[in-house]
């Protein structure tokens, strides 16, 4: 190589940048290229994003219902992306669950329930529902929200329509049964738990869950029969 050649090789620019200029990522903001600087957005996931996504699901819950309310005008509200509420949630399903605090979501239990023969649903739906209540922290939430609901016609909504599209149809649609059946087989599992844990009438309130599994599973499950 000549003298002259090696001299350029020393003067030539690392990565097309010009001999003395000072990288992209060294500079100022301000002076920064457009690529290089963060455009303004919607706020990213930080540790009370969660809580913050929450706060405006139960607000527009409580505002519009269950089904006119969506994950893309929940995200607007609280100034988040709607992949992020899908990140943290999964579904309107999942944000239901967890802005109302319920301790079960639809999307989990009701594959659990649905997972086996066929003719053992109701014992499996039954002793679900009886040993998921049976727990203090699992309970109150529930009675909580029905307390609610008894009196607040906005939370009673909510709440209908939560279990007719959530629970109700889609368990009737996985079992080809008319809703009305799953209805009145909620309707009976739930009568059970207000009766014995609000009304706290005996000896029903202190009855052992496998006896009552025993004595109820069998009505549940003609309903869930379609005979």
């Amino acid at each position: 190589m000549s003298e002259r050649s090696a001299d350029d090789a020393g003067e030539r620019p690392v990565s097309g940048r010009p001999t003395g200029e000072q990288p992209v990522s060294e500079r100022p903001e301000s002076e920064r290229p457009e690529s290089g600087r963060r455009r303004p957005g919607r706020r990213p996931g930080s540790a009370d994003t969660r809580g913050q996504i929450l706060a405006a699901a139960r607000e527009t819950f409580s505002e519009k219902g269950f089904d006119k309310a969506t994950i893309r005008g929940i995200a607007r509200q609280s100034g988040v992306d709607p992949a992020l509420v899908h990140h943290y949630f999964a579904s309107k399903e999942g944000m239901f669950v967890a802005a109302m605090e319920l301790p079960v979501n639809p999307d989990e239990v009701i594959p659990t329930i649905m997972n086996g023969p066929r003719e053992e649903i109701g014992e499996r739906l039954t002793r679900f529902v009886l040993t998921m209540t049976s727990e203090a922290e699992a309970r109150q939430p529930v009675l909580a929200l029905v307390r609610t609901a008894m009196t607040n016609d906005r939370v009673v909504s909510m709440v209908r329509e939560f279990l007719t599209h959530a629970l109700v149809n889609r368990v009737a649609e996985g079992l080809g049964i008319p809703p009305i059946r799953m209805e009145a087989a909620f309707a009976q599992l739930f009568g059970v738990v207000l009766m014995r844990y609000v009304v706290k009438l005996e000896p029903l309130a202190s009855a052992e869950i496998e006896e009552l599994v025993e004595l109820l599973a069998p009505t549940v499950q003609r309903y869930l029969d379609g005979s």
